[in-house]
């Protein structure tokens, strides 16, 4: 956690030339054709870390005890997360529909720069910058 308290998921943007199932070597990760999310397969993953380089969001991690890539998998077209912020009345997380033409790489962040972005909304810009630097 990089600010203690500021915490979001960090989605995979779902690219739509998927640059990390395509850096994958041993093919662990699959595209769910029904939800376009990015499935890993635990027992074919070798963690070798190919698919965070590829990745322009850096989305994929290695699971903490574990040895394989983790990658939101949307719960099946149905994520959790967003069922749980818009029951809080958060409203901060929501489903987009895809859009072939977005250029996914110039908006994809890092999971550093969205929590830095989140930070200043919420905690305002001065006091971000003194946790942050």
């Amino acid at each position: 956690m990089i600010i203690p308290g500021v915490e979001i998921p960090h989605l995979c943007f779902q690219c739509t030339n998927y640059p990390c199932v395509e850096a994958c070597p041993s093919g662990a990760l699959q595209v769910d054709r029904n939800t376009g999310a990015v499935n890993v397969v635990a027992s074919e993953c070798t963690a070798c870390g190919l698919c965070i380089k590829a990745c322009p969001g850096n989305v994929p991690h290695l699971h903490p005890e574990e040895n394989h890539i983790i990658i939101c998998d949307f719960c099946d077209g149905t994520p959790k997360c967003v069922e749980v912020c818009r029951e809080g009345r958060w409203n901060t997380l929501a489903l987009v529909p895809r859009e072939r033409e977005a250029p996914h790489k110039t908006l994809a962040k890092t999971p550093q720069q969205l929590t830095r972005e989140v930070a200043r909304r919420i905690l305002g810009a001065r006091i971000a910058k003194e946790i942050l630097d």
